[in-house]
């Protein structure tokens, strides 16, 4: 394996859905196993106390009079988010701590934090996918990743967009590659381990993108069974991870009919806004094409709401109509609005490691839970 190192700097139904396995400890950062030990040995101040702001009380025999039944918290509480953020997702906490409800409106499950990996491989595929841009995509799949990465899974994340956002978004500058997941695609004989990239993140890998990959969407027609490249191309990789996290690019051409045909899950980032809601029709009818000629173990496994700000009104009425629609296919964990986000872009890390403690680092790790519970539904 190539041992470069990325350093930080640079209304219609849904498919049906289902979802993945559980998982492990072993290589656990700090923060994941100092939210595990502090699990096990004494409750703490819960997410929905916390986001009351500094002057909240939360007291253990409070928080247990609360959720004696355990179900309905957060386990990774161990911050004091800045209420103004906090807001954007629970603008009435203490009606959510009473109700037990989370911000779709439906009651809040507990996701258990993920025992030890028993044997690795062969990969999950998840296909992050949205025809429209600007809905979170790349954050989802590199914080997806990375806190998977946190809960001891080893995860490949393959940018699959010719503007190399991933790969940016880790610190790489995609115009310097000289090996990138095109020509993995398109040179015979070229091993996967001369493309890999280690990341920062222990546990996490990348095969990167630029701009050449945009030529593979021409060159890729004339190709017998070219729908299926990029599966063949991440098959010999499969036994080594447990997640390959896919991000796709903002279109519904042949290079993410690709991903769609490479994987098993897919995971639509939905922006809370009117726009990003009129996409997922035609999203999910082409899921649906994929299913039925190329790749029948393929489905939704979730719409995931993003930029959400419960603050206003336009926010809250997109994602009520969005579960309204697709019902237990739209994941409880709703992704808030935070400038941490563009921030961690710029210093080329995940939100988990740049700014740790913060709603949005603690928000993705519960995505994490959330997928490994639905995975191990199946």
């Amino acid at each position: 394996m190539n041992e470069s190192t990325i350093t930080p700097g640079g209304t219609i139904p849904g498919a049906p859905g289902g979802l993945l396995g559980t998982g492990g400890t072993a290589g656990i950062s700090s923060v994941a196993v100092h939210t595990f030990t502090t699990h096990q040995n004494a409750p703490k101040m819960t997410a929905h106390q916390s986001t009351n702001g500094p002057g909240a009380t939360g007291a253990a025999d409070d928080y247990e009079e609360d959720f004696g039944d355990g179900k309905f918290y957060d386990p990774d509480a161990e911050y004091e988010p800045d209420p103004e953020y906090a807001a954007t997702i629970a603008p009435d906490a203490a009606r959510q701590r009473r109700e037990r409800i989370g911000p779709t409106g439906r009651p809040l499950p507990y996701f258990p934090i993920p025992g030890p990996v028993g044997e690795r491989g062969p990969a999950k595929i998840i296909a992050m996918c949205n025809q429209k841009g600007g809905v979170g995509k790349t954050t989802s799949a590199i914080n997806l990743g990375a806190a998977l990465a946190e809960y001891g899974r080893r995860v490949l994340l393959v940018d699959f967009d010719p503007q190399g956002a991933l790969s940016v978004g880790l610190g790489v500058n995609p115009m310097e590659l000289e090996l990138t997941v095109y020509n993995l695609l398109m040179e015979r004989g070229l091993a996967p381990d001369e493309v890999l990239l280690k990341t920062a993140v222990a546990g996490m890998d990348l095969l990167p993108s630029n701009i050449d990959l945009s030529a593979a969407e021409v060159q890729l027609v004339s190709e017998v069974a070219r729908e299926s490249s990029l599966q063949r191309a991440l098959q010999p990789l499969l036994p080594d991870y447990d997640f390959v996290v896919i991000d796709c690019q903002p279109s519904l051409g042949l290079l993410t009919v690709n991903a769609l045909t490479a994987a098993h899950k897919v995971i639509v980032p939905l922006e809370c806004e009117f726009f990003a809601l009129r996409g997922v029709a035609l999203l999910t009818e082409t899921i649906e094409k994929v299913q039925e000629r190329l790749n029948p173990a393929l489905h939704l496994d979730g719409i995931l709401a993003t930029m959400y700000d419960s603050r206003t009104v336009h926010s809250r009425e997109v994602l009520a109509r969005v579960v309204e629609a697709f019902d237990d296919n739209v994941y409880h964990t709703v992704i808030g609005r935070t400038v941490r986000f563009p921030e961690t872009t710029v210093a080329g890390e995940p939100i988990t490691t740049y700014a740790s403690n913060s709603v949005g680092a603690a928000a993705y790790r519960q995505l994490a839970r959330e997928v490994l519970a639905r995975c191990h539904a199946e």
